[in-house]
């Protein structure tokens, strides 16, 4: 349903830099800059998976409120590393990779604050999917 989205950060460099490191287990880099004639000379890149950015940064005042950002992972151990990698890349837990049954049998999450604040996951459905009761 939803084709791609936008989030506003506070230094785009560090939340790259972030990005770069927490999506590439999930294989999703960035795929795309925009052309500073474009944008005002405001940075703005986005992330993808086969050269389709569906996440775009875009540097400047982020909202006072923080978003919730789930992407999805091919499996466990996918999940596993966005955590692992988003950790290291200065990432705050928010909830270790496990099994969360109280959305349905076999989602499987991971949650990390981003620089901004910003509750980013990682999720595996199993392979038969699986969809919120």
């Amino acid at each position: 349903m939803i084709d791609h989205m936008g989030i506003t950060v506070a230094d785009f460099d560090r939340a790259k830099a972030f990005y770069d490191a927490a999506l590439a287990p999930i294989g999703a880099s960035l795929t795309y800059m925009v052309p500073p004639e474009y944008t005002g000379g405001v940075k703005v890149g986005g992330f993808g998976r086969d050269g389709k950015p569906s996440y775009w940064i875009t540097e400047g005042k982020p909202p006072a409120n923080h978003l919730h950002v789930a992407f999805t992972a091919r499996s466990r151990a996918e999940v596993d590393a966005f955590y692992e990698a988003a950790m290291a890349a200065g990432g705050r837990d928010n909830g270790k990779p496990g099994l969360r049954p109280h959305y349905h049998p076999n989602y499987y999450g991971a949650f990390v604050f981003d620089p901004d604040g910003n509750n980013i996951e990682a999720v595996y459905h199993g392979e038969a999917g699986g969809a919120h009761p």
